[in-house]
């Protein structure tokens, strides 16, 4: 369990898919570049094997933006998508509705 105060740590904001390419030599990433309204994010999500890359062009999806910066397949992710997990297989969340990229999520 986290506290409250805890979970307002996270910055979870709405971006939106600009371009969305398979990492070379891998079977499973995924390299999106993601509009989160001030500036363009680079993302690597492990989503290859489920979804086409075009699938993810102007999706709007919620991204955790104030997680490190970490390096995959020399690639820095610059954040993390968020997708709902069913039976093994992800279903992404997005807003009922377009929103402006960069919308905070609470």
């Amino acid at each position: 369990m986290i506290t409250f105060d805890e979970f307002k740590k996270l910055d979870i904001r709405i971006g939106t898919v600009l371009s969305a390419t398979k990492v070379t030599g891998t079977d499973k990433l995924l390299h999106l570049e993601i509009d989160v309204g001030s500036e363009t994010r680079s993302i690597v999500t492990g989503l290859a094997e489920f979804l086409e890359p075009e699938y993810f062009i102007g999706k709007q999806v919620p991204i955790v933006v104030n997680l490190a910066p970490r390096k995959l397949r020399g690639i820095e992710s610059q954040g993390m998508l968020l997708a709902i997990d069913v039976d093994g297989h992800p279903v992404l969340l997005h807003p009922e509705r377009d929103v402006p990229p960069g919308s905070s999520v609470r």
